[in-house]
């Protein structure tokens, strides 16, 4: 069974997109299967992979409305170990839909179901907003990480969704948990980014990645040619720490699968 990870901060700009593509890219060259949702309305990891979405005919708006099977929109990347499920701006429109379906909160993780146990990681790439379709994808979740900017009111905007996050669970999904917290946009040479980094691991502790993502031209290019940073710049720095975050990710979860056997048996 495929776990499912929403990527999610109520900030834009942070890295989500970049996150989503890159981790699930990486994670495809260490042999997974990996299927990336896009959920939000912009697309953007939609066309970050190369897939014009002006051009589609179904994406996930459709599936959620049950017009569409999901395995039926399930596109192939430049990866042939990463798929992707696509979006397009009329996604906005199932703000209002899902709102007004019984048990609105529980569509996304419906359609999941089905598909799931084809991949091994399922990333859900989410828009900068708490509104119905974020709430669809936490009640959906195994997990959550959360990618933070390297900047000031960082972790101050991070206690209101760590707030969200628990009503969600309280309401909708007990078992969801934290996959952890990453650190983006880093800029060494000054002092806080240092700093924001440091009152994150003194806050939060083992839940922040130790790999932390420097802000990169080429990460912010990539997305216009439509390929993950692998295909882009290989070599880049942020080629390479996205390819160390993937590593530091498996064997996270490879200790929690270790873990949780142990305890089992």
């Amino acid at each position: 069974m495929g776990k499912i990870i929403a990527i999610c901060n109520q900030k834009g700009g942070v890295g989500k997109t970049t996150t989503c593509i890159n981790l699930s890219a990486a994670l495809t060259y260490l042999g997974k299967k990996v299927l990336i949702i896009d959920l939000d309305p912009q697309g953007n990891a939609t066309s970050g992979l190369g897939i014009d979405k002006h051009k589609l005919t179904h994406s996930i708006y459709q599936a959620l409305l049950k017009e569409v099977v999901l395995s039926e929109i399930i596109l192939p990347t430049s990866l042939d170990l990463l798929k992707l499920i696509p979006a397009q701006i009329e996604l906005i429109g199932a703000e209002v839909e899902l709102n007004r379906i019984e048990g609105g909160q529980f569509v996304l993780k419906k359609i999941l179901s089905g598909i799931e146990e084809n991949f091994d990681f399922l990333f859900i790439d989410l828009p900068p907003s708490l509104g119905m379709l974020t709430v669809n994808a936490l009640t959906a979740a195994h997990s959550v990480l959360i990618p933070i900017q390297c900047e000031y009111y960082a972790l101050e905007g991070l206690s209101q969704l760590l707030f969200t996050l628990e009503k969600v669970k309280q309401a909708f999904n007990p078992g969801l948990l934290r996959e952890g917290i990453l650190l983006t946009m880093a800029d060494f040479r000054t002092n806080l980014s240092q700093e924001v980094i440091a009152e994150a691991r003194r806050h939060f502790g083992n839940e922040v990645y130790q790999t932390v993502i420097p802000r990169s031209i080429r990460l912010s290019e990539a997305p216009g040619f439509g390929k993950p940073i692998f295909l882009y710049a290989p070599e880049s720095q942020g080629a390479i720490k996205y390819r160390e975050l993937a590593q530091e990710f498996l064997l996270h979860n490879t200790e929690i699968n270790v873990n949780a056997n142990i305890s089992s048996g």
